[in-house]
């Protein structure tokens, strides 16, 4: 069955699960035009690739979206956003971002650079008083880029078991003169989440400004992100939100709505949905200059740091050896081409995210319910697309 929404919007419905496609910057073709079957080869096999799945994995409710040569060409939904219910998501269900969202505190960062608020080489004993570390070196010399980067020199994911215990992040951070020091600052890659957070209270105090209030005014409106925020939803204000699910053995159960990692919001904190992952991949692959200058697009896509992942990080990517980490971004050189890429998982939701600049494509994908697909889905489409 199909239902005319609006001129711009074709609506195919399967039950419970539906397929969105959404044509941008363009007329409003026909609905024929509109079928998946009349998309360039590559984002035709990719999104029957996708249907395929969703079904297969008894997928609960997600959304996805491709972005190409200034334009979303394709934005699919499926599902519902709580098991049992019958809300179906569409473009503007949230999602949580989980680790998606250190891209967003990378990029806020480089903005602030440029406009002279703090240096990313600055010392975070500059910005942040009273800072300690168990090493006096570590103390003096790290950075803000060695946040951002995770290149602290601290044993990796210091104190998550704090974060996991809702500990506020402040009272965390007077707790890191207690954590074991690996290296040196900017040595070793060791995956953060409490270190790359205290970008929070860095910008904080350079701005006079919170920093989700910051991401409102300096990512999410100019980009007419409408739906995406930082920190706990204010379901008053917008009750589409997709709600997290687990895997039994009995498949998959509802979870009630919790705010773990919350209180990291540059690592975990932003709640975005699939239109608004759209307007954020165009404008990360330059079709907002005005906003994203080439400096901050050349920050997040520079690497800083090799990344020896381990294989299942991978496993789905055909093989390469060149992995790096920059400012909230992995950078992959992949198949002769960079891959800026970040994935995110928090309880009860999968999120990924990738684009390449030379090839002037992007994807996203958000689920509520965590299966091997949110791992399969980027890797699948670089793939068929460099094909």
């Amino acid at each position: 069955m199909v239902i005319l929404l609006s001129a711009a919007t074709i609506f195919v419905s399967r039950g419970t699960k539906s397929i969105e496609t959404i044509s941008a910057q363009v007329p409003a073709p026909s609905v024929e035009e509109r079928d998946p079957v009349h998309l360039a080869p590559p984002f035709r096999e990719f999104v029957q690739f996708m249907e395929q799945e969703l079904d297969s994995t008894n997928t609960v409710g997600a959304a996805f979206t491709i972005v190409h040569g200034g334009e979303v060409v394709y934005t699919g939904t499926y599902g519902v956003r709580e098991k049992g219910s019958l809300k179906e998501v569409d473009e503007h269900t949230l999602f949580r971002m989980a680790s998606v969202s250190k891209g967003f505190a990378g990029v806020l960062a480089s903005i602030l650079e440029q406009d002279g608020a703090f240096s990313l080489n600055d010392r975070v004993v500059e910005h942040y008083p009273g800072f300690l570390l168990k090493d006096s070196v570590n103390t003096a010399d790290l950075t803000i880029r060695n946040l951002l980067s995770h290149t602290s020199g601290l044993v990796p994911y210091a104190f998550d078991n704090l974060v996991e215990a809702d500990q506020d992040l402040p009272t965390i951070i007077e707790r890191l003169d207690e954590v074991d020091i690996s290296a040196p600052p900017g040595e070793l890659y060791g995956y953060q989440n409490v270190m790359f957070s205290m970008l929070d209270p860095i910008v904080r105090r350079a701005t006079g400004i919170p920093y989700q209030e910051l991401l409102q005014e300096r990512i999410f409106n100019p980009l007419g992100m409408t739906d995406a925020s930082a920190g706990p939803v204010d379901m008053d204000r917008n009750p589409n939100l997709a709600y997290p699910h687990v895997r039994t053995k009995k498949g998959y159960t509802a979870l009630h709505l919790h705010e773990g990692y919350y209180n990291v919001l540059p690592a975990a904190g932003v709640n975005a949905s699939i239109s608004d992952m759209g307007s954020w991949l165009l404008a990360l692959l330059g079709y907002k200059p005005e906003w994203m200058s080439d400096t901050v697009l050349n920050n997040i896509s520079t690497p800083v740091i090799y990344t020896p992942l381990k294989w299942q990080y991978t496993r789905y990517w055909k093989p390469f050896r060149e992995r790096y980490y920059s400012l909230g971004w992995r950078i992959y050189n992949y198949q002769g081409r960079q891959i800026v890429y970040h994935g995110g998982y928090i309880r009860g939701y999968r999120a990924e995210i990738a684009f390449c600049p030379s090839e002037d494509v992007g994807i996203a994908f958000m689920q509520n319910s965590p299966n091997n697909l949110a791992s399969r889905c980027v890797p699948t489409f670089i793939d068929l697309f460099l094909e």
